[in-house]
């Protein structure tokens, strides 16, 4: 039959390109001549960047192996499916955390509980597994929780109702074989959160005011247990004693270990990853390209059934959710609310001159390998104590690190630590990163390269003159990204997200960070998630409150979890993962049995109204789900 004269291949990729890509891919079906063009990589470079709206200068992620993939990448390995509710707890779900295996997580809510899930179920449900309440340790509320490095312990932190109604902190540790509680460790204030140090090894707070708007910050180093065998060896050490000025304290402390800073999951620097490819390619000799997978690891079948998805990669609303943490609002306030009652401005004033003044004589020096980069030996494996602090205001707006000494991860020898002289009485902060804003939230990359911070702004050029009266805070949450190798502060802030509570009730919103993807809660009953690389928000996941805590599987980054101040926690899959999950076998397995017959019955069910988010189907994105 004559099909008449062919179009040439230069003016079939001119029509493509004023295409959208769904169209794109559904006129590669209608020949093999258009099927080739349909593929030119210079049409899927065009499509990503105008899709995605990235501008031109960002080149295309380091491990991407074509435009195609990595267009399909953001478009069907974002988790953003939800595929399951747990309703299991019957007050807000204020936090998520997942093993390093990622066969359980664990869940801390204001109905006082810490809850394990099995996420290994052979149906792909999540199921759980155990639920322990806390309530008979006077405990309000579950607020954090973190498995050891070794997922055997528990670290569970909560707000601990003392006497006269005064709230500070508590941290019990869980054993995961039997569920037994081992030990429980005084936590002042109760949003220092506590943190792992090592498998065995766990790092407390305490707080000591030295005046009106002075206080002292001491964190310790706890044992999570102790044998029988070593009843004379110390449970604690004391690791930093730390003087914080204007009504500030010391928050939210978390370990990083640098061993793996000069070799990222992810260069976020562009140039650096450029200079990283050429590195890479003059030592390959062999002219073998370094591959990543990107999305995790695709079946043959899949990938023999890649023509077949074309037709099914339609234009569709990408579903968000949101979540946030109940009020955990700034703690140990109490005590200069009280003060100024009593105490005018001027006294105050004078009290913080003197308080800076003597803590400039008394405070040790701060390491100079954190500071000066040369300082320190190649390839050292050091490991920083990060945590929120201030010297403005009691509003948290600084980064604060401090490096951990390899003699200081250990609770044998003194207790109150190192011997010091007269004028070294408190530990100096080894370096301070500025937010210029409030700071609810921060989250580690797995490599412990990048730190993400959420944070409310302040208004540019302000002036603090009144320590309890810090600047109005920005609704807008920016996420500031720090690479802690240089310490400085990397591209521009990350922004879809909101919060509205004022100053005196913001409350922390928890992060995660997956290989290629960051996600957070927020305040306006939505989750975000965004690639690292790209700088671009890809999805949002809806809820009926407010978002506290998001949670990437550290072994599947497209399995997503979500908290909400709604008592329920959801779960989240990429399209990708549902489709093959609702894929029979002998659908999957002989490429010569998929015909155009079946991608005409799938085009005509969607053309009926079937819903890709129950399906997954397919490229197509599920609807919003607000």
């Amino acid at each position: 039959m004559d099909w008449g004269p062919v179009l040439p291949d230069c003016l079939v990729l001119e029509i493509f390109l004023h295409l959208p890509h769904d169209a794109v891919l559904r006129a590669g079906l209608t020949c093999r001549q258009w099927q080739a063009v349909s593929r030119d990589e210079f049409l899927w470079r065009e499509l990503f960047y105008r899709y995605y709206r990235i501008p031109r200068s960002v080149p295309r992620h380091p491990s991407a192996v074509s435009w195609y993939r990595e267009f399909k990448r953001l478009y069907d390995c974002i988790p953003c499916v939800e595929v399951q509710t747990l309703r299991e707890h019957s007050d807000q779900v204020l936090h998520l955390a997942f093993s390093h295996r990622g066969h359980r997580f664990s869940s801390c809510s204001k109905d006082c509980t810490v809850k394990l899930w099995d996420t290994e179920r052979q149906d792909g449900n999540i199921s759980l597994v155990h639920s322990t309440s806390m309530r008979q340790f006077n405990w309000g509320y579950t607020q954090f929780s973190q498995f050891n490095p070794d997922d055997t312990l528990l670290l569970v932190s909560g707000v601990y109702l003392g006497p006269h109604h005064s709230s500070s902190g508590e941290i019990a540790v869980i054993s995961l074989e039997n569920y037994t509680l081992l030990s429980r460790v005084r936590n002042k204030p109760y949003d220092v959160f506590g943190c792992w140090l090592n498998e065995t090894h766990l790092i407390s707070g305490n707080l000591h005011w030295i005046g009106n708007m002075t206080s002292c910050s001491v964190l310790w180093l706890n044992k999570a247990f102790q044998d029988i065998e070593s009843e004379n060896v110390n449970v604690v050490k004391r690791l930093f004693k730390i003087q914080n000025f204007n009504a500030s304290t010391i928050r939210t402390v978390m370990v990083a270990h640098c061993r793996r800073h000069d070799s990222p999951d992810l260069l976020l620097d562009y140039e650096a990853q450029s200079q990283a490819r050429r590195q890479r390619a003059e030592q390959d000799n062999q002219n073998h390209p370094l591959l990543f997978d990107l999305a995790a690891s695709d079946s043959e079948e899949e990938e023999e059934a890649e023509n077949e998805d074309q037709c099914e990669m339609d234009e569709r609303s990408r579903g968000f959710s949101s979540a946030r943490i109940p009020p955990l609002t700034i703690s140990g306030l109490d005590h200069v609310i009280h003060s100024r009652k009593h105490v005018g401005a001027r006294e105050l004033q004078i009290e913080t001159q003197v308080a800076q003044m003597m803590g400039r004589a008394y405070t040790k020096a701060p390491d100079a390998s954190l500071i000066d980069p040369s300082e320190s030996a190649e390839g050292e494996d050091k490991t920083y104590l990060l945590f929120t602090t201030g010297s403005l205001t009691y509003s948290p707006h600084q980064i604060g690190i401090k490096r951990i000494k390899p003699d200081q991860m250990t609770t044998s020898g003194p207790v109150l630590g190192e011997e010091r002289s007269s004028e070294e009485f408190f530990d100096s902060l080894d370096h301070v990163i500025d937010i210029h804003g409030h700071i609810i939230g921060m989250g580690l990359s797995p490599d412990h390269r990048y730190l993400y911070v959420n944070s409310r702004a302040w208004p540019k050029g302000c002036v603090i003159s009144d320590p309890m009266s810090p600047p109005p805070i920005a609704e807008e949450i920016d996420m500031h990204v720090i690479d802690l190798k240089s310490l400085r502060e990397e591209r521009r802030s990350l922004r879809a997200h909101r919060a509205f509570t004022p100053n005196d009730e913001c409350f922390f919103i928890f992060l995660d960070v997956s290989r290629d993807f960051v996600a957070s809660g927020a305040e306006d009953k939505h989750g975000y998630i965004w690639d690292r690389h790209y700088n671009i928000c890809l999805a949002r996941l809806a809820h009926d409150d407010v978002v506290n805590s998001v949670a990437f599987s550290p072994a599947d980054q497209e399995l997503l979890l979500s908290a909400s101040d709604d008592s329920t926690i959801k779960v989240w899959r990429s399209p990708r993962m549902v489709r093959l999950a609702h894929a029979s076998p002998r659908q999957l397995r002989p490429r010569s049995l998929l015909p155009s017959w079946l991608l005409r019955h799938k085009n005509a069910a969607f053309a009926g109204g079937v819903n890709g988010k129950a399906a997954g189907e397919g490229w197509k994105r599920p609807p919003d789900g607000k």
